[in-house]
């Protein structure tokens, strides 16, 4: 279904027809629903990811999983894309499968996480190439092994994957990792300065002791130079210290001064986004530190820059997650953070020194999310919304995208 959020009121569309609207125009919110769940044979589908071309083509993709009790089972990877900037929607296609008996990640194994015919396919991550014009993909196995593919047609046709782990043995020596994961969400091409072109993916590797076999944990990059033929580990940017506990999840985005910052989830007691800054997307590090303005539910968050400075105008980049840290339930504040309600949007003009603007995008249950920016400036955030059972934050019930401008978002300051 389609749905406009116009300023005096919702109104609910008919389905989505090749002719229809469902870009947002001024000041407006179309939201598209691309999976529900318990659709196709799978239960849930989680950890959205999205990116657009310099032709306007859209990639919607996330993890399709038969099981509902968590990340670890039999996971596909799904696509949709949209050739039309996201007006409409192509079906949806089975992206990756893993067939056979494969090889089961030994602490998943030894928490039962996991069995024997279950092939866990996790944490897909795309990257736009701008300057050859080709679409990077990359995806775990069983959180242990990383394969890589490439497409040259808009994501119309894939390479055969081919298995990069090596690239995460070289963290071993200084962090003997048991789990590893790419993203979520999608990663970035350098695209000015020293190091322009290089493509850089966030990573969190753990020891996979503790809960769900995804803690403790640290964050860092892995990059490639050759546009994806050789991938190279980057230093860990976010360790697990008393302060910074268990960070995971990172997303990143180039400033225009032409470092890179990562926006790294943790569980601290600060209940804020950790983020450090270094000079090409691999080293030099600065230390991590809280950003005030970004609370943190202990959830993926997204980043993307819409666009960069030009003469008098500012540039801009936009952040989702959702802005919760308790929950209203009868009257009281039940005091749970870890919530994940209220999807918010927030705009910065000043390279990500503040977030001046804000805007609740879904007030009810809404967790993962990814961001993307049309070539007008569209933003789409693709996210997880509603539940299964309406009570628990780890089974949406849709992946959504929904489509604003910047004017959208301004209006709510």
């Amino acid at each position: 279904m389609r749905y406009v959020w116009l300023p005096f009121g919702i109104f609910l569309c008919a389905l989505l027809s090749p002719t229809a609207d469902s870009v947002a125009r001024a000041g407006q919110v179309v939201k598209t629903d691309l999976f529900v769940a318990g659709e196709g044979g799978y239960k849930l589908f989680r950890i959205p990811g999205i990116v657009v071309t310099p032709a306007g083509t859209v990639l919607a993709y996330c993890e399709a999983r038969k099981g509902d009790s968590g990340d670890w089972g039999s996971i596909d990877v799904m696509l949709r894309r949209s050739t039309d900037g996201g007006k409409t929607w192509l079906p949806r296609r089975r992206l990756v499968h893993v067939e056979g008996d494969q090889p089961l990640n030994p602490v998943a194994a030894a928490q039962k996480l996991d069995r024997p015919g279950e092939n866990t396919v996790n944490n897909p991550v795309a990257i736009v190439d701008y300057q050859d014009g080709s679409l990077h993909f990359l995806y775990c196995l069983e959180y242990m092994r990383c394969f890589y593919m490439r497409s040259r047609d808009e994501g119309a046709t894939w390479t055969e994957a081919v298995e990069i782990t090596s690239t995460f043995d070289a963290f071993r020596s200084e962090y003997d990792w048991k789990v590893i994961a790419t993203g979520p969400g999608h990663g970035i091409q350098l695209r000015h300065g020293p190091y322009e072109g290089r493509l850089v993916v966030p990573v969190w590797l753990s020891l996979g002791t503790g809960e769900h076999a995804h803690r403790p944990s640290v964050a860092s990059t892995i990059f490639s130079d050759d546009h994806g033929k050789t991938w190279q580990r980057g230093e860990i940017a976010v360790p697990d210290t008393p302060d910074s506990i268990h960070p995971s999840e990172t997303i990143v985005v180039q400033l225009s001064d032409g470092r890179v910052m990562l926006n790294t989830r943790s569980e601290s007691k600060q209940h804020r986004r950790l983020v450090t800054f270094g000079p090409d997307g691999a080293t030099g590090w600065s230390r991590p530190r809280f950003d005030e303005a970004l609370l943190e539910p202990i959830c993926m968050a997204a980043i993307v820059r819409v666009r960069r400075p030009r003469g008098a105008q500012p540039g801009l980049i936009a952040f989702s997650n959702p802005h919760n840290l308790s929950r209203r339930l009868g009257g009281e504040i039940a005091g749970r953070p870890r919530d994940r309600m209220r999807m918010a949007i927030k705009l910065s003009h000043d390279e990500g020194r503040s977030w001046p603007y804000h805007r609740i995008l879904e007030q009810g249950f809404s967790g993962y999310s990814d961001l993307a920016a049309l070539p007008d400036g569209t933003l789409l955030c693709f996210y997880e919304r509603g539940s299964t059972d309406g009570k628990n934050n780890y089974r949406p019930g849709r992946l959504t995208v929904a489509s604003f401008d910047e004017e959208w978002v301004r209006a709510r300051p």
